[in-house]
């Protein structure tokens, strides 16, 4: 069967940048910042972002590993300079090498965990130094995969391309004129020297957006997405890594004792008492 992850870039670019300057102001806030890393994802949410609320009140974090690659850096200031946006550029090194050091054999999973959360330590430090919410940069396909770090890069106030698949993610930067150079790059969490997300996945985004699709846009079973010509093997494993991540796509649960508990009976919407 053919499957569409066509989208209508004018549309969507109207949509999330309305979203963004609605959720932030309804907050009470009026700027954001952004980590931005060079990569298509952080590009598109800084983009929609400075359009959306002025590049003035947009701050662009750089936030560089001893082993980040250097072209990042550089497509993350071309970035910058081009939009006239504030910024800072803080490497993180002195902040996550201590705490590796104690363990010689840490698992670079581990490693990238770190330095997932060091990014995020440094967005929320400066979010509070700039007063604006942090803006996020994970798509739809890592969300479903937990292809995440729960408090890293998972974290922030608000996320405009959560509902965008990687596929989906690079039609809008076109729309948003992001630099080739961007879009065409291998995509990286830029965590150690060659890593490539589609490396660690085992699979390209282009195999697993179209089966994403089916099994969560379309609710199709596993068994229906092998009938459709993908292998059985592939299925699985997409299926599992959905299944067992749900709980990095949820609050953490709170034992209930009483009769209004946070998060269960004790609802209110965003911009309450603001």
């Amino acid at each position: 069967m053919e499957i569409n992850l066509s989208i209508d870039p004018d549309l969507v670019r109207k949509i999330l940048t309305e979203f963004i300057r609605s959720e932030i102001t309804r907050a009470g806030f009026s700027r954001a910042v952004v980590n931005l890393s060079g990569g298509i994802d952080s590009a598109v949410s800084f983009g929609l972002a400075t359009e959306a609320l002025g590049p003035q009140n947009v701050l662009a974090i750089r936030l560089p590993y001893r082993t980040s690659s250097a072209d990042s850096l550089e497509d993350a200031q071309m970035l910058i300079d081009r939009s006239g946006c504030p910024s800072v550029t803080i490497p993180i090194t002195e902040i996550v090498d201590p705490l590796i050091s104690r363990e010689p054999k840490m698992s670079g999973i581990r490693k990238g965990n770190i330095m997932a959360r060091a990014r995020m330590i440094v967005a929320y430090d400066q979010s509070e130094a700039f007063k604006g919410l942090v803006v996020g940069t994970g798509n739809k396909t890592e969300i479903l995969l937990g292809y995440t770090t729960l408090y890293g890069d998972s974290a922030c106030a608000l996320n405009p391309i959560g509902d965008l698949y990687k596929t989906q993610v690079r039609q809008l930067a076109r729309a948003l004129e992001i630099p080739e150079s961007i879009i065409a790059k291998p995509p990286s969490a830029d965590l150690w020297a060659g890593q490539t997300d589609e490396g660690e996945l085992g699979f390209t985004y282009e195999d697993v957006d179209r089966l994403l699709y089916l099994l969560v846009d379309q609710r199709y079973r596993p068994e229906e997405c092998v009938e459709t010509g993908f292998s059985e093997k592939f299925v699985r494993q997409v299926f599992e890594r959905i299944r067992k991540n749900q709980f990095k796509r949820i609050q953490p649960p709170i034992a209930k004792l009483s009769n209004r508990t946070v998060g269960y009976d004790f609802l209110y919407l965003r911009d309450w008492g603001t």
